[in-house]
């Protein structure tokens, strides 16, 4: 079994990427592949399926977070690689994870291969399990923003507020100038008990 493949992006098309490693050219479906960059070394995190139709066929991701959200949407019965695949591409994982929270069954009807019985089994499967795989792949570092925004912004949604509410309040966080990440939080944490 592969965990990563590391090389050359030889191809990147709307569906799947080639990555070169060392001369064999592997192809790889994924849900960004246009994350990718041709001619650039990249790693790449791999999950290998086997179906009767296909074959072995080998699915890649940018993050280890991003391949195991993948693989909790696989236990999903009704959910293959492809629907997967779909509601990856779509949707930022915040997003789908707060649809699958708050069991929003109609919002998540509109992903191809998704019907109402398989959004129901999505929310009746993973409600409460995506949190690790969110935060992970949420806690990227904001670079528009001072270390100290940002340190206080992860805080903020640490605490339990989405990434929405805190992306509300960020551009009125900025512009209040704070010397550290505790400012930061009392001032954000003011703004979202005013609403």
């Amino acid at each position: 079994m592969y965990e990563y493949l590391e090389g050359v992006i030889e191809l990147v098309t709307p569906s799947y990427i080639v990555v070169d490693v060392n001369g064999v050219g592997y192809k790889v479906f994924s849900p960004t592949p246009f994350a990718y960059k041709e001619g650039e070394k990249a790693k790449v995190y791999i999950e290998q399926n086997f179906s009767d139709n296909n074959g072995f066929t080998l699915y890649g991701f940018q993050s280890m977070e991003a391949k195991g959200l993948f693989l909790k949407l696989l236990s999903v019965s009704g959910i293959g690689p492809k629907s997967a695949l779909a509601i990856m591409a779509a949707e930022d994982s915040d997003s789908l994870a707060e649809a699958i929270e708050q069991g929003e069954v109609k919002y998540l009807t509109r992903f191809p291969g998704v019907g109402k019985k398989t959004a129901s089994q999505i929310v009746l499967d993973l409600k409460g399990k995506l949190g690790d795989y969110v935060q992970k792949l949420d806690r990227q570092v904001d670079k528009s923003v001072s270390p100290a925004l940002n340190d206080a912004l992860l805080a903020l949604i640490a605490l339990g507020y989405t990434k929405k509410e805190v992306d509300k309040i960020t551009p009125k966080l900025a512009e209040y100038n704070a010397k550290t990440a505790d400012e930061y939080i009392k001032k954000g944490l003011a703004l979202l008990l005013k609403k």
